[in-house]
């Protein structure tokens, strides 16, 4: 086979790109720029550019398929090529769906706990010698790419993402993957500037769950009402399961578990959501064969994902995180789980604005109390990031009032965080920066070391 991948840095179509090139495709890619670290695993692969831009001779007759990234624009000029000469034009979880139609597939979705459950179940079976194919929207330990693709294996797991395909097709991600089991893992309001009612939200839920294949299962947690409704409305030939939070209790800043036979298990996870997603990952797990007491094992060597209450520096009396939550509700989950995994230390966090929905003037006010728990805080937006997202203006005073809490400092500029937090002292506190951007191009693994 023969691909060429438009807009070939995202985050997933590089691995998508590389995993392909792995199973001895000829893969050719563009894109008109290509950060880290998708740059050095694309040239690691020879797969990199020679040049950034698009480039029309690229677009040849010969190509077997053209894989359209999300970001790349609807009047690209090799999308338009490829459209001219007739060729087969996927979107990324198309492809996916191509490569395992004929496999068990399993489909992990939600508004937030996704990446964590998918990494929790991949982690699971391959300690239990299990092969599968996978894809998961953040690199794991032990694991080389965030996609495998092998046509002998016979099991497929997804993270399933609500975002759209590509500028063509503007359907959820996870409607093109037709699983065998799907789990949802919560719904709370996202991606606004795709979903402007909160209705819209949900029906791709509801469409998800009626797309799961004949005599499949709905796996959902019980404690979102939407989606106890959801599971009321499914086929009558699907199974239907629910689960809870795990129990679990802190003992010297460790979260422990009871396991199989009521032992105490340590795991590197915590917080409420965290044992939210352990349970939904166990589910998973027995309805593909996994005991309770290989799950236990198994998952008590579980070292977390990257930039998912990532460790990023550690002392004998503090510790900083690096967390992907953005969004309301994983903003006040991560900070509550942060709360009371060290109530006896100190608490700031650091949290910025990145995303579309975060930087909507309209959305911001839905952060009212996101925040609750912390000792002291920063909230840091970029205004080249709302320029170049065409939004409208937002001031420090207009974030701070919707924040409506007296406890942190609202900055717009990088330089003056920067500043901000080269004069942070580290004795007795725990920090949580929380960023889907990067702080406005700040080193803030350098920024770390130096506190």
């Amino acid at each position: 086979m023969k691909l060429h991948f438009i807009a070939i840095g995202g985050a997933a179509m590089h691995n998508l790109a590389i995993a392909l090139k792995n199973k001895g495709y000829t893969i050719t890619g563009s894109d008109d720029e290509v950060f880290e670290p998708s740059r050095s695993r694309l040239e690691e692969h020879g797969l990199l550019p020679e040049r950034t831009g698009w480039d029309t001779s690229r677009i040849t007759s010969d190509l077997d398929g053209v894989i359209l990234g999300m970001h790349a624009r609807k009047d690209n000029p090799e999308l338009l090529r490829a459209i001219e000469k007739e060729l087969k034009i996927y979107s990324f979880p198309e492809y996916l769906f191509e490569q395992t139609k004929n496999k068990k597939r399993v489909v992990i979705a939600g508004s937030h706990g996704k990446t964590t459950i998918t990494a929790m179940i991949i982690h699971v079976l391959r300690s239990c010698g299990r092969n599968f194919d996978f894809m998961v929207g953040s690199q794991i330990e032990g694991f080389d790419t965030m996609i495998l693709l092998d046509q002998h294996n016979d099991l497929a797991i997804f993270e399933g993402d609500e975002y759209l395909s590509s500028p063509l097709d503007l359907r959820s991600k996870f409607m093109h993957y037709k699983p065998h089991i799907a789990l949802v893992s919560g719904i709370a309001w996202d991606h606004i500037n795709v979903f402007p009612t909160f209705k819209k939200y949900t029906d791709q839920f509801k469409t998800l769950a009626k797309i799961i294949e004949q005599n499949g299962h709905f796996v959902y947690f019980s404690g979102d009402p939407i989606l106890e409704s959801i599971a009321e409305d499914v086929r009558s030939d699907i199974d239907i399961h629910a689960y809870t939070g795990h129990n679990f209790f802190i003992r010297q800043n460790k979260t422990f578990i009871p396991g199989s036979d009521d032992e105490a298990i340590g795991i590197e996870l915590f917080g409420k959501h965290n044992l939210q997603n352990l349970s939904g990952a166990k589910c998973i797990c027995q309805l593909l064969g996994i005991d309770d007491k290989n799950f236990y094992k198994a998952i008590s060597t579980f070292k977390g994902t990257k930039k998912r209450l990532q460790i990023v520096r550690k002392t004998d009396d503090s510790v900083v995180f690096l967390d992907f939550a953005h969004s309301p509700s994983k903003v006040k989950a991560t900070v509550q789980a942060v709360r009371e995994q060290y109530a006896d230390k100190k608490f700031m966090a650091i949290f910025e604005l990145h995303t579309f929905s975060s930087l909507n003037k309209s959305f911001i006010p839905e952060y009212k109390g996101a925040l609750n728990g912390v000792d002291e805080a920063i909230v840091f937006f970029d205004q080249a990031v709302i320029e170049h997202k065409k939004l409208q203006k937002i001031s420090e005073k207009y974030v701070k009032d919707c924040f409506d809490d007296n406890r942190f400092t609202v900055y717009s500029d990088a330089k003056q965080l920067s500043k901000s937090l080269s004069g942070l002292t580290l004795k007795n506190k725990v920090i949580l920066l929380m960023s889907s951007g990067n702080f406005g191009g700040l080193d803030i693994q350098s920024l770390v070391s130096n506190l």
